[in-house]
């Protein structure tokens, strides 16, 4: 007994040690999305200011494929030695839990929370195509024409694609489902015509809304946003059950010594209070949070419970 209370010492002091030495080399952050969605912007905007309080370079490594499933997967079997971290969203992060019955990782056992960084509210946007200008007038197109219209989304599960097939499932209306890899693609195709609709983060869709190659019609969020305080709600517009609102999470491989996590997430919590990343996050659209551990731990369970039954109510699958 006695010699294992002083290995147990031991090792206690060994990952104290570790954690007060970290970092002591560039830290890679993997994104599983394409350069230019929305969780690579954020990774980029808060990496600067995070590489200075943190003493070492931080470097976006981009894994798309498989709605953010495969570069999901590679960091939850990363070496979880500190030098490892996700920024994931909701899909790989919980409702894809739900949806893939071989889900090669689980990111509840498989992956440790860091920080809920930020949200941003979905804009509904429809084509110039569609000759619609509120959500009134596109719901009525839509079940008008039950079948003849497609809309995009971000993959297979992702809050882009669940919230519009909740708004099917409240409307009794039906449209084709066409993923994307990133949002940039689907708003391209909205613009090209190739679908009709989406309901995107905004960072993809607004600088194309001003433009007038698409318009923008509404928000996903429960309450207007502040940074897009024109936009109606679709609560306002009769869609009073729709809340369908993007979260972008730090992650870390199980086993990442919990010292690191939590200093982790005390860095992104303060760099996210910057006056300069403030207003970089707010021109992209983010609502930054910069939460603990155990928020977002919190947070993913009541995700969870509160999704789980909407997925399985619609009997939605991987296409």
């Amino acid at each position: 007994m006695k010699t294992l209370l002083v290995f147990a010492a031991t090792a206690a002091i060994a990952i104290t040690a570790q954690a007060q030495d970290w970092p002591q080399r560039p830290v890679r952050v993997i994104v599983p999305f394409a350069a230019g969605a929305s969780p690579d912007i954020l990774a980029r905007i808060v990496n600067d200011k995070l590489a200075s309080r943190i003493g070492q370079p931080l470097i976006v490594e981009n894994k798309p494929g498989a709605g953010g499933n495969s570069g999901t997967d590679q960091a939850s079997k990363a070496a979880p030695d500190g030098y490892t971290f996700l920024l994931s969203v909701n899909a790989p992060l919980v409702y894809n839990t739900i949806l893939y019955k071989n889900l090669p990782y689980d990111p509840f056992k498989d992956l440790v929370p860091v920080s809920l960084a930020a949200t941003t509210p979905n804009v509904c946007a429809v084509s110039n195509g569609m000759n619609v200008d509120s959500v009134k007038s596109w719901l009525e197109a839509l079940k008008r024409n039950p079948g003849q219209f497609n809309f995009a989304s971000t993959g297979n599960g992702s809050i882009s694609h669940l919230g519009v097939e909740l708004i099917k499932l409240k409307t009794r209306s039906f449209a084709v489902h066409i993923p994307y890899a990133s949002s940039g693609q689907a708003v391209t195709a909205i613009i090209q015509g190739d679908v009709q609709f989406a309901c995107l983060p905004p960072v993809s869709v607004m600088p194309q809304a001003k433009a007038g190659r698409l318009k923008a019609i509404a928000v996903t969020s429960a309450e207007r946003s502040g940074l897009l305080p024109e936009l109606p709600t679709l609560r306002e517009s009769g869609l009073p059950d729709i809340q369908a609102v993007p979260w972008f999470a730090y992650m870390a491989p199980k086993g990442t010594p919990d010292a690191i996590v939590q200093r982790m997430s005390r860095e992104i919590a303060a760099v996210l209070k910057d006056p300069e990343v403030l207003k970089r996050l707010q021109t992209a659209y983010f609502d930054p949070v910069g939460s603990t551990p155990e928020a977002l731990s919190k947070f993913m369970g009541e995700e969870l419970r509160r999704w789980k039954p909407v997925i399985e109510r619609t009997g939605l699958k991987p296409d």
